[in-house]
């Protein structure tokens, strides 16, 4: 698919109502105070609208020019690009983000690329399905299925806050799953490196919120 970018002056308007991944809604404290959050693959836009309406900015890719064009985030606040990021360039070439959030989406070959997005202090929050989901529905490909601890492997340069690697039964408006997720960061060196507070006391630690 060419890559297209929409209007800015017209509104990225009407759906995403769907409600945020949890763990989406759990780990989005740790990303700075109105950092730019990149959502790959973002379809109706759920966790757009959710950065939004935490004061970020927001800028969305997904090859379906419909679901670009449904999502409910104000066009001040929203980059919007249609675009086939598995068979077309990288639409961000060059350019990094304070949250780069994944959700129910695999594409191998990007996955360095969605790393070298982070900026310093920047946040990878990413859950999508695991093996095993084959035995209770889809995705069922091999393609679309991450392996055991694979995130982990992926995120090893990173800072890992958070991983889960396991199976979810069945609960409202939610299908029976085996899941993996990660929430890494790209510690950054020092503090002028990074829009985020540093621990007050001289040499301490980033203190990464687990609440």
């Amino acid at each position: 698919m060419k890559e297209t970018k929409l209007n800015q002056d017209a509104s990225c308007s009407a759906h995403g109502s769907e409600t945020p991944s949890a763990w989406v809604q759990r780990w989005s404290h740790l990303v700075a105070a109105r950092g730019v959050v990149l959502d790959v693959a973002c379809g109706q836009g759920r966790h757009a609208r959710w950065f939004y309406e935490r004061n970020h900015l927001v800028v969305l890719v997904d090859r379906a020019q419909a679901a670009i064009e449904s999502i409910a985030v104000p066009a001040h606040a929203c980059e919007a690009v249609v675009a086939d990021i598995e068979n077309g360039p990288w639409p961000f070439a060059g350019r990094q983000f304070a949250a780069v959030v994944v959700t129910n989406y695999l594409w191998r070959p990007l996955l360095p690329t969605l790393l070298d997005s982070l900026a310093p202090g920047g946040v990878l929050i990413y859950e999508t399905f695991t093996q095993g989901n084959e035995t209770v529905g889809k995705p069922s490909r091999p393609d679309f299925l991450l392996h055991t601890g694979e995130l982990l492997e992926l995120c090893k340069g990173l800072r890992v806050v958070a991983f889960e690697d396991g199976f979810q039964e069945a609960g409202p408006g939610r299908l029976p799953r085996f899941i993996q997720r990660i929430v890494a960061v790209r510690e950054a060196a020092s503090a002028a490196d990074v829009d985020r507070p540093f621990n007050p006391e001289s040499g301490a630690p980033m203190r990464y919120s687990l609440d």
